[in-house]
């Protein structure tokens, strides 16, 4: 069984912003960071298998071309994306994942913000 605070004790510790506690940058910073980079070879793998699963040639561009397709993929594709929150989310403790259901668009477009900045900086 899973406790909420063995999940805390697997993110990494990342120094953050001071944001006003129970705000979404708070949850931003305290939550979604620390395990986007927990979560950060099995985010690379994920988009690796779609890209490779759907042929997209990403060898054979240029860097600039490189970057828009997986912009482009990661922006539109609802399958991955649906597989990135859910990558994510899983490691939401009770009390986060109660206060990501309440925000709970605005913290998707942030999560996929983030994880694309991931993903176009390290492939």
């Amino acid at each position: 069984m899973r406790s909420d605070s063995s999940l805390l004790a697997l993110r990494p510790e990342i120094s953050t912003e001071i944001d006003v506690p129970g705000s979404v940058g708070a949850f931003l910073h305290a939550t979604l960071r620390p395990v986007l980079k927990l979560q950060n070879e099995l985010l690379l793998a994920v988009v690796q298998d779609f890209v490779a699963d759907h042929h997209i040639a990403l060898t054979t561009t240029e860097t600039t071309q490189h970057q828009r397709l997986l912009t482009d993929l990661l922006a539109r594709n609802v399958k991955l994306r649906y597989t990135i929150v859910g990558l994510v989310s899983g490691h939401f403790t009770t009390a986060e994942y109660a206060f990501y259901r309440q925000n709970r668009g605005e913290l998707n477009r942030r999560l996929l913000d983030l994880a694309t900045q991931r993903v176009l900086s390290q492939m």
